[in-house]
């Protein structure tokens, strides 16, 4: 049954490997709670196993966020699809973290520094993240938007779709060959923003509101710049 199952998912539906996965850990549960409650006793998941397929996620450069955060735009929705998207480059918010963002969720420390302060929407994990000034200026800039004020919203976020199917057209605008999404904006932060800065992995781990620090492994791709400015302090070492 858990063959045809997959072949089910793979043939008739298409869907990728990691996503018949993710099908097949919701159907474990069921078959798992059937098993406790004793109303079957055969597992149909022994002796099967599946293996992941590592996907290497898009994320974006330093020079790749100034363009697309320069970019202005004749259209309106595409300068605010951007604007929300370098926010969440700056400040590693999953879409519908910031979709939810109200302005209860922006605190101030006793150094006056600004923080978002609020709990993952997917995990319930309590996170904050510093804001710069940058960011800061793109909620002051929204914060008179119709649908912020109707909404009580910082940001007049659309629905995931379009705020997708809006970067593609940013992406071609801006010249970068690379597949944006919201997510991307996630990726960017935990790789370009923090981790090729040197900010120590469980700190990432905190600001993404991540239970462990194994979670934010799949976001630390080391990037090339990183590698030779790691190589260049141990040649300055050496004498070389």
């Amino acid at each position: 049954m858990i063959r045809d199952f997959e072949a089910f998912l793979k043939i008739e539906k298409r869907v990728a490997q990691n996503t018949m996965i993710r099908y097949m850990k919701c159907l474990k549960k069921v078959v798992n709670l059937a098993i406790a409650n004793g109303w079957i006793t055969v597992n149909p998941f022994a002796g099967i196993k599946f293996s992941e397929k590592k996907v290497v996620k898009d994320f974006l450069t330093i020079e790749e966020v100034n363009t697309i955060r320069t970019k202005e735009f004749d259209i309106e929705r595409l300068n605010i699809v951007k604007d929300i998207f370098i926010f969440c480059c700056y400040t590693g918010l999953a879409f519908i973290d910031v979709y939810n963002l109200k302005s209860e969720h922006i605190t101030e420390d006793a150094h006056s520094r600004k923080w978002i302060h609020k709990q993952r929407q997917k995990t319930e994990v309590e996170f904050f993240v510093p804001l710069f000034e940058y960011p800061l200026q793109l909620i002051e800039k929204y914060r008179n938007h119709p649908m912020c004020r109707a909404n009580k919203m910082v940001f007049p976020v659309y629905a995931n779709q379009k705020m997708n199917s809006y970067l593609k057209e940013i992406a071609d605008l801006c010249g970068i060959k690379k597949h944006l999404t919201m997510h991307t904006a996630r990726y960017t932060f935990a790789t370009t923003i923090t981790l090729a800065n040197d900010v120590k992995l469980e700190n990432v781990s905190k600001m993404l509101g991540h239970t462990n620090t194994r979670m934010t492994l799949h976001y630390a791709h080391i990037m090339n710049e990183s590698l030779a400015q790691e190589m260049n302090k141990v040649a300055a070492i050496m004498g070389e």
